[in-house]
């Protein structure tokens, strides 16, 4: 890694953030999907803005995301300077710890910069690619 981002590598991930509330879930087998089409925050690199669409999509087990707080979760990341790559896997981080679903996946479809578009995805339960 060069000496540039080494001070920026890592911004964004022991930010504090407001809480993601949950409530009780009484069913079994079934998805959520949750779009978040304005997703914003900052590079930490230029300071300039990144605009993106956030998917999360997870099997609920015994809690449920309360959305009124993950949106208020969410709009705290518009003035925080984060990496697209740490911001999903922040995102899903903060989510699992939450409400501990069956399992849970986050995308984050980042709008170009440069000509250049990023799909970011993370996953959890992690599973291993033959």
């Amino acid at each position: 890694m060069t000496k540039q981002y080494q001070d920026v590598a890592q911004a964004g991930l022991d930010a504090k953030l407001p809480q993601i509330d949950w409530f009780k879930n009484f069913h079994k087998n079934y998805t959520i999907t949750i779009v978040i089409p304005e997703y914003t925050s900052l590079c930490p690199k230029t300071g300039n803005p990144d605009f993106g669409k956030i998917t999360i999509q997870y099997q609920p087990k015994d809690r449920i995301i309360e959305l009124k707080s993950l949106k208020e979760y969410i709009f705290a990341y518009r003035n925080l300077g984060i990496f697209y790559e740490n911001a999903v896997n922040r995102i899903l981080k903060d989510i699992v710890s939450a409400i501990k679903p069956v399992w849970v996946s986050v995308k984050g479809e980042f709008t170009p910069r440069g000509g250049i578009y990023s799909i970011v995805e993370s996953h959890w339960p992690q599973t291993k690619k033959s």
